[in-house]
């Protein structure tokens, strides 16, 4: 069964990872390296095990753009956006044996090193859903 790993930051946090300062504490270039290095070890392991299908990070907030209708005109709003805190920062699929399993995983990035004082990674999982039939709940 594939599942989708997302992982969620804000502007700031976006802001903080670049060593702006900012609510959050700043990110050294060590901090950011030590950050990289977690990520390459923890996509090592799953490609090593057969679980990684794909990862990906993404731009910061401030480099995206909402599209939606509204009153039957397309709209188009770069970002950030003010009514949302924290937006998908990157996501990872990954094909594994169960839900558990899946789980398991995401709970090792919250091992994930950052600066004294950052807050600890947010991360959902959740299943990819082939069909029409898995849409039930």
């Amino acid at each position: 069964m594939k599942y989708m790993i997302l992982t969620y930051a804000s502007q700031q946090d976006y802001d903080a990872m670049s060593g702006k300062p900012a609510d959050k504490p700043a990110w050294s270039a060590e901090d950011f390296a030590a950050m990289g290095a977690f990520m390459e070890s923890f996509n090592r392991d799953l490609a090593e095990s057969g679980e990684l299908v794909e990862t990906r990070g993404l731009a910061a907030p401030v480099h995206a753009r909402r599209v939606q209708l509204q009153n039957g005109v397309t709209v188009v709003t770069d970002g950030p956006y003010a009514e949302t805190q924290e937006v998908l920062a990157g996501y990872w699929i990954v094909d594994c044996e169960s839900f558990d399993r899946a789980t398991a995983i995401v709970g090792r990035l919250s091992s994930c090193p950052g600066p004294a004082g950052a807050a600890a990674p947010v991360a959902d999982v959740r299943p990819i859903v082939e069909s029409r039939a898995e849409l039930e709940l």
